[in-house]
């Protein structure tokens, strides 16, 4: 679907100049590209801002100003939201800050834990570890089955991953749309009391194959360090494997060693909720 409409969105990513400093030098693409490369064609009427909002010498929208943008996106991040650094605790008032302006907000990983924070929840350390690379069998629950963030989206699916902590309290106006084994907060939908909506999810509709394979080869480090591998060496292995199917997603015999099928390799299937959000949340906002 292509949204026609004149869109202002402002893209907020969560990195530190020096850690996405360390993604660019892996080759990865940075957070805000990863919303960008689809957004473009999505709404190619939209007008997109970033925001780099860990960065100090930034300044911060105040006021008014929050309502310049039709909606917020939140990429994901390396930091913790439960660290009491200005890095951390300037973005959990910005979020608040958006929600009491009334502007609806997106996010994915980073994000989700941004919307439950933000409005009073709660996110700690996930005591089953790291999920990386894919989660596997993320499933919708009952709200969010009937949810508009899901619509056309099937009940049990796959999506791309890579967090160490996790949501552990819903705030208050939160429901819980989806979970899995390793996550039982895998999407979040917050009504803030006489403000915006934040929709988001722990893992990330933005990435692709192929960057997901860059990822891993950026992490391969605490991939190997935390157990999942033996040697780095075997993270290359893998990552070349991914990165081959993306350029052949129709290749039969590694979608079945990887384990991979259409819900990671179709666009259109994978960008659904940002689509959703779009076309539920926010053009019915522009137009009130």
């Amino acid at each position: 679907m292509t949204i026609d409409a004149s869109l202002s969105l402002c893209i907020i990513n969560g990195y530190p100049k020096p850690n996405r400093e360390v993604l660019a030098a892996s080759k990865v693409a940075q957070a805000h590209d990863l919303y960008l490369n689809f957004l473009k064609n999505m709404a190619p009427n939209g007008n997109f801002d970033i925001l780099y909002v860990a960065d100090l010498d930034v300044r911060l929208p105040e006021g008014t100003s929050l309502q310049s943008y039709d909606g917020y996106i939140w990429t994901g991040s390396n930091l913790t939201l439960y660290h009491d650094v200005p890095e951390v605790t300037r973005q959990i008032e910005l979020s608040r800050a958006i929600y009491e302006a009334g502007v609806h907000q997106f996010g994915s990983c980073w994000g989700v834990q941004m919307a439950a924070m933000a409005a009073g929840g709660d996110v700690k350390l996930n005591p089953r570890g790291r999920e990386w690379s894919i989660a596997r069998g993320i499933t919708l629950t009952g709200a969010g089955q009937d949810h508009p963030m899901y619509t056309g989206k099937q009940h049990k699916f796959d999506g791309f991953i890579m967090h160490l902590d996790e949501v552990t309290q819903v705030p208050a106006g939160g429901t819980l749309l989806a979970a899995n084994g390793h996550t039982p907060v895998q999407a979040l939908a917050v009504k803030y009391p006489g403000g915006g909506e934040f929709w988001a999810t722990q893992y990330h509709p933005e990435f692709t194959l192929y960057e997901m394979a860059r990822l891993l080869i950026a992490r391969k480090a605490p991939l190997t360090k935390e157990g999942f591998f033996n040697e780095e060496s075997e993270v290359e292995a893998l990552a070349d494997k991914m990165t081959a199917l993306s350029k052949d997603p129709e290749n039969s015999n590694l979608r079945q060693e990887l384990n991979i099928n259409d819900d990671i390799l179709s666009d259109k299937i994978r960008q659904a909720e940002v689509e959703n959000w779009l076309k539920f949340l926010v053009i019915p906002s522009m137009n009130k």
